[in-house]
């Protein structure tokens, strides 16, 4: 009997051993647990008058032999009307602490030129100015998020500019307004007070930028019932006393949201290594310091905590991203960098990120929008590519304005030297018809991972999918061939009452939506 129980037992542990063994990569999501919106601005753009971004990218003007609509290149407007951007940052950026507005309305022909000191010493000739951005935006549905100058600006010409953007009656910025062609007031809500002043913006202590954001948000006047959304000029990476001073000297009801920034670099500041040129260990590197952004958040966070415990004031990542070496050849202040694999996953678990953080997050803005860093777009003179990361905002749509879900993850791990990774990255939201979305990244590019997914609180009848996946981590896309990378329909699952067995294949990124 003794002979009997013992070798009872080990089948036992052993069939246990094997349940765990398979049961090694599995996701559970409470499909009806959750009350945190995803509030769609985390899906945010940034243009910035750097490089090709708005000379070439978005504008080439109404003479050109490009094709454009009042000189908006077609191609880039139709690529970001599918994206459904919600945001768009301007016009910096480094550029917008020596932009003067003043200079960027009127004639055309008439404006004066300036040196884009930042960005290659280029001439910028103002062709592109309020009312061609504030077009743009209003073209592609999204809304208009406009930097101020503080850096080199004043109180007054920032003053001055909200009025003429937003007064609704009679004043002397409203009636140039409407000489310049604009009668009716764009009524814009996001207002960035400064960028980063710890640095482009004027290498400022936080102390005198707490007092220099005081005096500029007194002057940024709310007209016509339109309530700005004042965004002050936050930190840099890990510096963390930047937050501590602004969010104790700034009071709340001066502000509604307190920027960081993070650019996710393979090597060094100095050495920031090749954007398709690279091996396992450095992808894997770069994509453990894509994920440093959640540490970010969560220790901003709680320094924001201690001030605002009731999470008023957002949390603006308006600019993030991948930041490599130039591609060869380029002009090293034009900032333009090829876009693989490997950013798409920095993209991927950026935003999942972001949503994890949502009741803190409240908008990011991906650096940059067109043929500057993490571009999801790149253009030449004819044509355009829509990049890896363009089509990981594609799949990622359904999670804008979705109420964020719990969940939890088991994943394998992936090694590189002595670090170590889940392969699994995941975010999960349900949808206002109840659909409930899970997007998962599997960063091995080895191997394919066998997913469990549990759906808790849901008697899903359908499952959707679609996946970005490509030969190799360093895979992109070019302009004589455009669909290395791409978007493409997924069925490499099985649903079986509430329990979803996924194959998720090497180097992929999924959507699964389920009803």
């Amino acid at each position: 009997m003794k002979t009997k129980s013992l070798k009872g037992i080990m089948v036992l542990a052993a069939m246990l051993v094997s349940f765990f063994s398979l049961a090694q990569n599995r996701l559970i999501v409470n499909t009806d647990q959750g009350d945190i919106k995803i509030n769609k601005h985390i899906y945010g753009h940034f243009a910035e008058h750097l490089g090709r971004s708005i000379y070439g990218g978005i504008w080439v003007g109404p003479d050109s032999d490009i094709p454009n609509e009042d000189g908006y290149r077609k191609d880039v407007m139709e690529a970001l009307i599918n994206l459904e951007i919600p945001n768009l940052r301007w016009p910096g950026g480094c550029f917008a602490d020596e932009y003067h507005w003043t200079d960027g309305i009127g004639d055309p022909a008439e404006r004066p030129k300036m040196v884009n000191t930042h960005w290659g010493g280029v001439t910028e000739d103002n062709s592109f100015g309020t009312h061609e951005f504030m077009n743009f935006a209003k073209k592609i549905g999204t809304e208009p998020y406009i930097t101020g100058n503080v850096g080199s600006g004043s109180v007054e010409e920032m003053s001055k500019w909200i009025e003429y953007i937003n007064f609704d009656g009679v004043s002397p910025m409203a009636d140039l307004r409407k000489r310049n062609g604009q009668d009716e007031p764009w009524g814009i809500r996001y207002w960035g007070v400064g960028n980063e002043s710890w640095g482009c913006g004027g290498n400022m202590t936080p102390e005198y930028y707490a007092n220099e954001y005081r005096r500029y948000a007194t002057y940024a006047r709310n007209y016509g019932g339109n309530r700005l959304y004042k965004i002050a000029g936050g930190a840099n990476n890990w510096d963390y006393n930047w937050t501590e001073v602004l969010m104790k000297n700034i009071p709340l009801n001066m502000m509604d949201g307190l920027s960081l920034h993070y650019y996710t670099i393979a090597g060094s500041w100095e050495n920031k290594k090749s954007a398709t040129d690279f091996d396992k260990e450095t992808y894997l590197e770069t994509l453990r310091k894509a994920a440093f952004i959640d540490e970010l958040i969560k220790r901003h966070g709680t320094i924001m905590d201690k001030y605002d415990p009731e999470k008023r004031i957002g949390m603006i990542i308006d600019e993030w991203g991948t930041w490599f070496e130039v591609e060869p050849g380029t002009n090293p202040g034009f900032l333009y960098q090829q876009n693989t694999m490997r950013d798409a996953h920095v993209a991927a678990i950026s935003l999942n990120i972001f949503n994890k953080n949502a009741d803190r997050v409240h908008m990011a803005n991906i650096a940059q929008t067109v043929n500057v860093l993490q571009a999801i777009i790149l253009t030449n003179e004819t044509d355009l590519i829509l990049t890896p990361t363009y089509h990981v905002f594609d799949l990622y749509k359904p999670h804008k304005d979705a109420t964020l879900l719990s969940h939890d993850l088991k994943s394998e791990e992936v090694s590189f030297g002595k670090e170590k990774m889940e392969a699994l990255n995941v975010s999960t939201s349900r949808s206002e018809d109840g659909t409930v979305n899970i997007s998962i990244a599997n960063i091995n590019p080895d191997k394919k991972i066998d997913l469990d997914v549990v759906l808790r609180g849901i008697d899903a009848k359908n499952i959707t999918a679609e996946y970005i996946t490509a030969p190799a981590i360093n895979s992109h896309n070019t302009f004589e061939n455009k669909e290395v990378v791409k978007k493409a329909a997924f069925k490499d699952f099985k649903l079986n009452k509430e329990n979803l067995k996924v194959s998720v294949p090497a180097n992929s990124i999924i959507m699964l939506r389920a009803k």
